[in-house]
């Protein structure tokens, strides 16, 4: 009885992970052609063509992996798509390529240091690709024999039957062997690969002369050739992680484990260096190579002078990732001085980044990012309430009206309807305030709050603050 219950959470659990929606989950790339030009709409992207054709440049150069410290500014008005950007770049990219993400404040946050995270969140930015090459055994399984006692109780025991295309072998098996196949559902026909040295099995697939049991396995098995030559192989094998994990693993007495813990602390710079030795060796050696990746800093003018200090000098570093930084500030003071500069970042900085620029989206583009969103969310909506909505977003912000589709599809289901109509966008609308209008609000009710500043204030003061 334990069992099926078992099943039944781990598929609530997986249900539950695939439909969980994010801001950027529609995100699926920059959306370019071979060309590098930006489509008009395309793999969840709206608008922004020039931002987008030159963060595809952008892309290329991380791509090639042969230029390290460049930075690049996505500066706009607050949503304008500038984290979509970002996001995009990261989709673009893929698994392999490192890509880390985080936002100005979290320095402040952490129990550490600002340079001591910064520098870890710049490590987390670069992997390293270990190639080192392993012994398998790999063929396909002709026959499997386990031995039980008859007893019921002591250790099973057992032979297998492997072959390729030229040999076949009988492999005694142990109680660890048996244990591993077992887990796998290995049977006779499928297809399979042994790690002579840590003792793992793989399915490869099922042989294609089992195909006439094609109904009985089922549409989804997967087919595959009986292995050609020798039975047992060596194969090159590609393993990638970010110099932070080797940090992580070469500073603390409890090793890997403190990557699952979460709280890895201050790591020595000696460690730091015999790492980068230890990589510039294998580099040499042919043994690894540097994958530089990204690293996102969304908020970036809520960053200090002393961070911008460090972020000038790392980014001279050889071992420094592509920095991409967002900004909604115009001109404003660095935190930390009384001075003023673009964007809150001091100019010797600005001078090293490529900046791009996004621009307010046209009442077309609001529409159809609108209608992305709805079906990311899986929401029936009408083409009268898709216009009402586009008006909202045109006259409050495209931020608010996206938060207005999934309120409304409650209402829509309360009333037991599939299509959300105008007056479910109506009544969501006139129970959450945008911004101007809880503003206004604020103004006139502003006598029954607590702490109310312009009421403190001299005659004339209110006047002049609302001109």
């Amino acid at each position: 009885m334990d069992v099926p219950s078992t099943t039944q959470v781990q598929q609530v659990r997986e249900i539950t992970r695939i439909e969980r929606t994010g801001a950027h989950s529609h995100i699926r790339g920059l959306g370019l052609n071979d060309s590098l030009e930006a489509r008009a709409v395309s793999q969840g992207m709206v608008g922004q063509i020039k931002a987008r054709r030159a963060a595809g440049l952008i892309l290329e150069m991380i791509k090639e992996g042969k230029i390290a410290g460049r930075a690049l500014l996505i500066a706009g008005q607050p949503g304008t798509g500038k984290t979509a950007i970002a996001m995009g770049i990261a989709q673009a990219l893929g698994s392999d390529t490192p890509f880390t993400a985080m936002s100005g404040s979290e320095i402040f946050s952490l129990e550490m240091s600002k340079t001591e995270a910064l520098t870890q969140a710049f490590r987390r930015s670069i992997g390293v690709r270990i190639k080192e090459e392993a012994e398998f055994i790999e063929g396909e399984v002709v026959e499997i024999q386990i031995d039980r006692p008859a007893t019921g109780t002591g250790a099973k025991i057992g032979k297998m039957t492997l072959k390729t295309t030229e040999m076949e072998t009988i492999y005694d098996l142990g109680q660890k062997m048996i244990e591993a196949l077992t887990k796998e559902k290995v049977q006779a026909g499928d297809v399979i690969a042994i790690d002579k040295a840590s003792g793992k099995i793989s399915r490869l697939g099922r042989s294609f002369t089992r195909a006439k049991d094609y109904d009985a396995m089922g549409p989804q098995t997967k087919f595959v050739q009986c292995p050609e030559g020798e039975l047992q192989k060596r194969k090159e094998v590609v393993h990638t992680v970010t110099l932070h994990e080797i940090d992580v693993i070469n500073s603390r007495s409890q090793g890997f484990l403190a990557l699952f813990s979460g709280d890895t602390g201050e790591i020595k710079s000696e460690v730091r260096e015999q790492i980068n030795d230890k990589v510039a060796e294998w580099r040499e050696e042919g043994k690894s190579e540097i994958v530089p990746g990204v690293l996102f800093i969304d908020e970036v003018h809520m960053l200090d002078i002393e961070c911008f200090s460090f972020l000038n000098r790392a980014l001279e570093s050889d071992m420094a990732p592509i920095l991409i930084m967002a900004t909604n500030r115009g001109i404003t003071k660095i935190r930390g001085t009384n001075q003023q500069s673009p964007h809150g970042i001091p100019i010797d900085l600005l001078d090293r980044l490529l900046i791009i620029t996004t621009k307010p989206y046209e009442i077309d583009e609001i529409k159809q990012i609108l209608k992305i969103r709805c079906e990311e969310e899986d929401v029936e909506m009408s083409d009268d309430a898709l216009n009402v909505l586009t008006k909202i977003g045109k006259e409050t912000s495209l931020r608010y009206s996206i938060q207005l589709i999934t309120l409304s599809s409650i209402i829509c289901r309360n009333r037991k309807a599939g299509e959300v109509t105008v007056d479910d966008v109506k009544r969501v609308y006139e129970v959450f305030l945008d911004e101007a209008r809880s503003s206004d609000n604020l103004r006139e009710y502003e006598q029954y709050f607590m702490f109310n500043d312009l009421t403190s204030e001299q005659p004339g003061t209110e006047a002049s603050m609302e001109t």
